[in-house]
Protein backbone atom coordinates (compact mmCIF):
# COMPACT_ATOMS: atom_id res chain seq x y z
CA UNK A 1 0.00 0.00 0.00
CA UNK A 2 0.98 3.53 -0.85
CA UNK A 3 1.16 6.19 1.72
CA UNK A 4 0.75 10.02 1.20
CA UNK A 5 4.18 10.49 0.60
CA UNK A 6 3.99 7.91 -2.34
CA UNK A 7 1.38 9.32 -3.93
CA UNK A 8 2.98 13.20 -3.78
CA UNK A 9 5.74 11.24 -5.42
CA UNK A 10 3.66 9.76 -7.86
CA UNK A 11 2.23 13.00 -8.78
CA UNK A 12 5.29 14.35 -9.32
CA UNK A 13 6.56 11.73 -11.80
CA UNK A 14 3.23 12.55 -13.38
CA UNK A 15 4.43 16.17 -13.62
CA UNK A 16 7.73 15.68 -15.00
CA UNK A 17 6.28 13.45 -17.74
CA UNK A 18 3.83 15.83 -18.37
CA UNK A 19 6.39 18.41 -18.85
CA UNK A 20 8.60 16.09 -21.03
CA UNK A 21 5.56 15.37 -23.41
CA UNK A 22 5.19 18.83 -24.10
CA UNK A 23 8.60 19.33 -25.69
CA UNK A 24 10.30 17.83 -28.98
CA UNK A 25 13.37 15.56 -28.49
CA UNK A 26 11.98 14.69 -25.22
CA UNK A 27 9.84 11.39 -23.98
CA UNK A 28 7.36 11.33 -20.99
CA UNK A 29 8.26 7.49 -21.07
CA UNK A 30 11.76 8.01 -20.58
CA UNK A 31 11.04 9.69 -17.68
CA UNK A 32 8.43 7.28 -16.37
CA UNK A 33 11.14 4.45 -16.70
CA UNK A 34 14.29 6.42 -15.28
CA UNK A 35 11.76 6.61 -12.40
CA UNK A 36 10.76 3.22 -11.89
CA UNK A 37 7.22 3.24 -13.14
CA UNK A 38 6.98 2.29 -16.53
CA UNK A 39 6.46 -1.35 -16.34
CA UNK A 40 3.52 -0.44 -13.62
CA UNK A 41 2.24 2.19 -16.05
CA UNK A 42 2.28 0.40 -19.17
CA UNK A 43 0.51 -2.93 -17.52
CA UNK A 44 -2.14 -0.24 -15.90
CA UNK A 45 -2.89 0.83 -19.06
CA UNK A 46 -2.90 -2.30 -21.10
CA UNK A 47 -5.56 -4.02 -18.86
CA UNK A 48 -8.33 -1.32 -19.12
CA UNK A 49 -11.20 -2.13 -21.51
CA UNK A 50 -14.09 -3.60 -22.55
CA UNK A 51 -13.91 -5.41 -19.14
CA UNK A 52 -13.18 -2.57 -17.11
CA UNK A 53 -16.74 -1.38 -17.99
CA UNK A 54 -18.03 -5.40 -17.02
CA UNK A 55 -16.52 -5.78 -14.40
CA UNK A 56 -17.58 -2.14 -12.90
CA UNK A 57 -21.41 -3.05 -13.23
CA UNK A 58 -20.65 -6.40 -11.96
CA UNK A 59 -18.48 -5.75 -8.96
CA UNK A 60 -19.25 -2.27 -8.40
CA UNK A 61 -16.96 1.00 -8.61
CA UNK A 62 -14.65 0.49 -5.47
CA UNK A 63 -13.56 -3.54 -6.68
CA UNK A 64 -13.60 -2.50 -10.28
CA UNK A 65 -11.03 0.70 -8.92
CA UNK A 66 -8.42 -1.26 -6.87
CA UNK A 67 -8.87 -3.83 -9.84
CA UNK A 68 -7.57 -1.66 -12.42
CA UNK A 69 -5.02 0.14 -10.02
CA UNK A 70 -7.46 3.62 -11.03
CA UNK A 71 -5.38 5.10 -8.01
CA UNK A 72 -1.92 5.09 -9.87
CA UNK A 73 -3.35 6.18 -13.21
CA UNK A 74 -5.24 8.96 -11.37
CA UNK A 75 -2.32 10.30 -9.48
CA UNK A 76 -0.36 10.32 -12.99
CA UNK A 77 -3.02 12.02 -15.00
CA UNK A 78 -3.18 14.91 -12.28
CA UNK A 79 0.38 15.31 -12.15
CA UNK A 80 0.49 15.24 -16.45
CA UNK A 81 -2.64 17.70 -16.44
CA UNK A 82 -1.37 20.00 -13.86
CA UNK A 83 2.52 20.19 -16.17
CA UNK A 84 0.25 21.25 -19.07
CA UNK A 85 -2.24 23.46 -17.34
CA UNK A 86 0.88 24.90 -15.70
CA UNK A 87 3.92 24.90 -18.09
CA UNK A 88 1.93 24.65 -21.63
CA UNK A 89 2.29 28.34 -21.97
CA UNK A 90 5.55 28.66 -20.49
CA UNK A 91 7.32 26.51 -22.72
CA UNK A 92 5.60 28.07 -25.62
CA UNK A 93 6.59 31.22 -24.70
CA UNK A 94 10.13 29.78 -24.38
CA UNK A 95 10.35 28.15 -27.70
CA UNK A 96 9.90 31.55 -29.04
CA UNK A 97 11.92 33.41 -26.98
CA UNK A 98 14.71 31.48 -25.82
CA UNK A 99 14.75 28.29 -28.06
CA UNK A 100 18.11 26.92 -27.64
CA UNK A 101 18.49 27.16 -24.02
CA UNK A 102 15.77 24.66 -23.88
CA UNK A 103 17.18 22.75 -26.09
CA UNK A 104 20.26 22.61 -24.27
CA UNK A 105 18.28 21.91 -21.25
CA UNK A 106 17.04 18.82 -22.66
CA UNK A 107 20.01 17.68 -24.12
CA UNK A 108 21.14 17.26 -20.76
CA UNK A 109 18.07 15.46 -20.31
CA UNK A 110 18.39 12.92 -23.05
CA UNK A 111 22.05 12.72 -22.37
CA UNK A 112 21.83 11.34 -18.58
CA UNK A 113 18.41 9.19 -19.40
CA UNK A 114 20.03 7.02 -21.96
CA UNK A 115 23.16 5.63 -19.49
CA UNK A 116 20.02 4.85 -17.32
CA UNK A 117 18.25 3.00 -20.10
CA UNK A 118 21.18 0.81 -21.25
CA UNK A 119 21.72 0.28 -17.49
CA UNK A 120 18.40 -2.13 -17.60
CA UNK A 121 19.35 -3.78 -20.46
CA UNK A 122 20.22 -7.62 -19.21
CA UNK A 123 22.48 -8.67 -22.10
CA UNK A 124 24.99 -6.35 -23.13
CA UNK A 125 25.86 -8.66 -26.67
CA UNK A 126 26.33 -8.04 -29.88
CA UNK A 127 22.49 -9.29 -30.73
CA UNK A 128 21.28 -6.14 -28.70
CA UNK A 129 23.90 -3.73 -29.92
CA UNK A 130 22.44 -4.48 -33.49
CA UNK A 131 18.65 -3.63 -31.84
CA UNK A 132 20.67 -0.38 -30.96
CA UNK A 133 22.53 0.66 -33.87
CA UNK A 134 18.96 -0.21 -35.98
CA UNK A 135 17.70 2.34 -33.47
CA UNK A 136 19.79 5.18 -33.96
CA UNK A 137 19.28 4.88 -37.85
CA UNK A 138 15.37 4.69 -38.04
CA UNK A 139 15.74 7.69 -35.58
CA UNK A 140 17.60 9.50 -37.77
CA UNK A 141 15.91 9.46 -40.37
CA UNK A 142 12.62 9.92 -39.32
CA UNK A 143 13.94 12.97 -37.50
CA UNK A 144 15.43 14.03 -40.48
CA UNK A 145 12.18 14.41 -42.04
CA UNK A 146 11.02 17.86 -42.44
CA UNK A 147 7.81 19.07 -40.88
CA UNK A 148 4.34 18.86 -42.68
CA UNK A 149 2.60 22.20 -42.75
CA UNK A 150 0.13 22.87 -39.62
CA UNK A 151 -3.35 20.90 -39.97
CA UNK A 152 -6.29 21.89 -37.62
CA UNK A 153 -8.72 19.38 -38.67
CA UNK A 154 -10.07 17.98 -35.40
CA UNK A 155 -10.20 14.74 -36.88
CA UNK A 156 -6.76 15.10 -38.24
CA UNK A 157 -6.04 15.86 -34.76
CA UNK A 158 -7.39 12.93 -33.33
CA UNK A 159 -5.58 10.90 -35.55
CA UNK A 160 -2.16 12.65 -35.08
CA UNK A 161 -3.34 12.63 -31.51
CA UNK A 162 -3.54 8.32 -31.39
CA UNK A 163 -0.17 8.62 -33.20
CA UNK A 164 1.70 10.51 -30.92
CA UNK A 165 0.71 8.99 -27.62
CA UNK A 166 2.28 5.98 -29.06
CA UNK A 167 5.45 7.28 -29.35
CA UNK A 168 5.06 9.03 -25.85
CA UNK A 169 4.77 5.68 -24.07
CA UNK A 170 8.17 4.71 -25.52
CA UNK A 171 11.30 5.64 -23.69
CA UNK A 172 13.34 7.40 -26.10
CA UNK A 173 10.66 8.36 -28.59
CA UNK A 174 9.42 11.84 -28.46
CA UNK A 175 5.37 12.15 -29.35
CA UNK A 176 5.78 15.89 -29.80
CA UNK A 177 8.39 15.24 -32.59
CA UNK A 178 6.09 13.13 -34.39
CA UNK A 179 2.99 15.19 -33.89
CA UNK A 180 5.75 17.79 -35.55
CA UNK A 181 6.24 15.54 -38.24
CA UNK A 182 2.42 15.17 -38.42
CA UNK A 183 1.91 18.87 -39.01
CA UNK A 184 -0.25 18.59 -35.41
CA UNK A 185 2.48 20.25 -32.54
CA UNK A 186 1.66 24.03 -32.96
CA UNK A 187 -2.00 23.59 -33.32
CA UNK A 188 -2.07 21.43 -30.32
CA UNK A 189 0.22 23.86 -28.15
CA UNK A 190 -1.96 26.47 -29.07
CA UNK A 191 -5.42 25.03 -28.60
CA UNK A 192 -3.69 24.34 -25.13
CA UNK A 193 -2.16 27.78 -24.35
CA UNK A 194 -5.92 29.30 -25.02
CA UNK A 195 -8.60 26.47 -24.22
CA UNK A 196 -9.63 25.81 -27.47
CA UNK A 197 -12.06 22.96 -26.43
CA UNK A 198 -12.68 21.19 -29.98
CA UNK A 199 -9.46 20.78 -30.70
CA UNK A 200 -8.13 19.85 -26.63
CA UNK A 201 -11.35 17.23 -27.15
CA UNK A 202 -10.37 15.50 -30.47
CA UNK A 203 -6.25 15.47 -29.13
CA UNK A 204 -7.89 14.01 -25.88
CA UNK A 205 -10.27 11.27 -27.58
CA UNK A 206 -7.28 10.26 -30.11
CA UNK A 207 -4.71 9.45 -27.37
CA UNK A 208 -7.11 7.42 -25.39
CA UNK A 209 -7.79 5.62 -28.50
CA UNK A 210 -3.95 5.11 -29.22
CA UNK A 211 -3.23 4.39 -25.63
CA UNK A 212 -5.36 1.74 -25.33
CA UNK A 213 -4.99 0.11 -28.47
CA UNK A 214 -1.15 0.49 -28.70
CA UNK A 215 -0.46 -0.43 -24.41
CA UNK A 216 -1.07 -3.89 -25.08
CA UNK A 217 1.20 -4.67 -28.29
CA UNK A 218 3.76 -2.52 -25.86
CA UNK A 219 3.31 -4.98 -23.00
CA UNK A 220 3.59 -8.09 -25.05
CA UNK A 221 7.02 -6.87 -26.33
CA UNK A 222 8.14 -6.03 -23.27
CA UNK A 223 7.07 -9.22 -21.36
CA UNK A 224 8.51 -11.28 -24.56
CA UNK A 225 12.09 -9.08 -25.99
CA UNK A 226 12.58 -6.89 -22.71
CA UNK A 227 16.32 -6.50 -23.61
CA UNK A 228 15.62 -6.10 -27.42
CA UNK A 229 13.17 -2.88 -26.83
CA UNK A 230 15.41 -1.32 -24.64
CA UNK A 231 18.17 -1.45 -26.79
CA UNK A 232 16.49 -0.15 -29.62
CA UNK A 233 14.56 2.65 -27.69
CA UNK A 234 18.37 3.90 -26.38
CA UNK A 235 19.11 3.90 -30.46
CA UNK A 236 16.21 6.12 -30.71
CA UNK A 237 17.41 8.26 -28.53
CA UNK A 238 20.80 8.73 -29.70
CA UNK A 239 19.49 8.91 -33.11
CA UNK A 240 17.37 12.42 -32.36
CA UNK A 241 19.57 13.62 -30.61
CA UNK A 242 20.41 15.85 -33.15
CA UNK A 243 17.69 17.93 -33.08
CA UNK A 244 18.19 19.09 -30.00
CA UNK A 245 21.58 20.51 -30.31
CA UNK A 246 22.12 23.94 -30.05
CA UNK A 247 25.05 24.92 -31.57
CA UNK A 248 26.24 26.46 -34.58
CA UNK A 249 28.60 27.64 -36.65
CA UNK A 250 27.57 31.20 -35.68
CA UNK A 251 27.54 30.57 -31.85
CA UNK A 252 29.94 32.64 -29.53
CA UNK A 253 32.47 31.72 -26.93
CA UNK A 254 29.66 32.82 -23.97
CA UNK A 255 26.78 31.48 -25.59
CA UNK A 256 28.44 27.80 -25.84
CA UNK A 257 29.25 28.68 -22.12
CA UNK A 258 25.79 29.36 -21.51
CA UNK A 259 23.99 26.58 -23.21
CA UNK A 260 26.64 23.85 -21.46
CA UNK A 261 24.99 25.09 -18.37
CA UNK A 262 21.83 24.65 -19.34
CA UNK A 263 23.08 20.93 -20.40
CA UNK A 264 24.50 20.03 -16.88
CA UNK A 265 20.75 21.45 -15.27
CA UNK A 266 18.88 19.20 -17.30
CA UNK A 267 21.61 16.00 -16.40
CA UNK A 268 20.83 17.20 -13.06
CA UNK A 269 16.92 16.93 -13.31
CA UNK A 270 17.06 13.65 -14.51
CA UNK A 271 19.71 12.70 -11.67
CA UNK A 272 17.22 13.89 -9.27
CA UNK A 273 14.50 12.02 -11.02
CA UNK A 274 16.46 9.03 -10.85
CA UNK A 275 16.37 9.28 -6.92
CA UNK A 276 12.57 9.54 -7.34
CA UNK A 277 12.67 5.64 -8.55
CA UNK A 278 12.99 5.26 -4.36
CA UNK A 279 9.71 7.23 -3.33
Amino acid sequence: MRGFKEWCGLIAKGFAMGTADLVPGVSGGTIAFITGIYEELISAIANLGPTTVRDLFKEGIVSTWKKYNINFLLALFIGIALAVLILSKTIHYLQETHPDHLMSFFLGLVLASTPLIWRAVGEKNIRNLGFGVLGVVVAAILTSLPPAEAIESPIYIAFSGAIGICAMLLPGVSGSFILIVLGAYAPVIAALAVFDFVIILAFAVGCITGLLAFSRLLKRVLNNYYDQTLSLLVGFMLGAIHVLWPLNEASETGEITSFALWVVLGAGVVTALDKLRKV
